[in-house]
């Protein structure tokens, strides 16, 4: 089953995995098409090495020697289990570490202002409170 990898630093702690039909003949990508899950980066990080997750995403490496990560997903419809690439996994968070290193997400979040946000009702308080 085709699958591609989608990170967005907007999303700094997760990756978007987009299974099915995701792209026509002119090479145009669609993720909006086919089932996408999201997936925290650390949880694929931590999974090229050893067993990650729980629940509904788990993440582990076949063997050391071997170039297969296995992925498995649950959902109340189902579950499936993929056997990825761990090379090409390993390469895509390479890249993703390039647009935003580990342990400097939460820089990009701006969680102050969301917070206000919410503790505001969604803004300014008209009585001032």
């Amino acid at each position: 089953m085709p699958a591609l990898l989608c990170y967005d630093a907007a999303d700094p702690f997760a990756v978007r995995i987009a299974f099915g039909d995701i792209g026509d003949d002119s090479g145009t990508v669609d993720t909006d098409e086919g089932i996408a899950w999201l997936v925290s980066r650390e949880l694929l990080q931590v999974g090229l090495d050893r067993p990650s997750g729980e629940g509904d995403v788990r993440v582990w490496p076949a063997h050391a020697a071997s170039d297969v990560l296995f992925l498995h997903l649950r959902a109340p419809s189902g579950e499936a289990l993929f056997e990825l690439s761990r090379a090409v996994v390993a390469s895509f968070l390479r890249q993703t570490e390039a647009l935003v290193p580990s342990g400097s997400e939460s820089e990009l979040l701006r969680l102050d202002d969301e917070l206000h946000v919410l503790l505001s009702n969604g803004g300014a308080d008209p009585t001032g409170r």
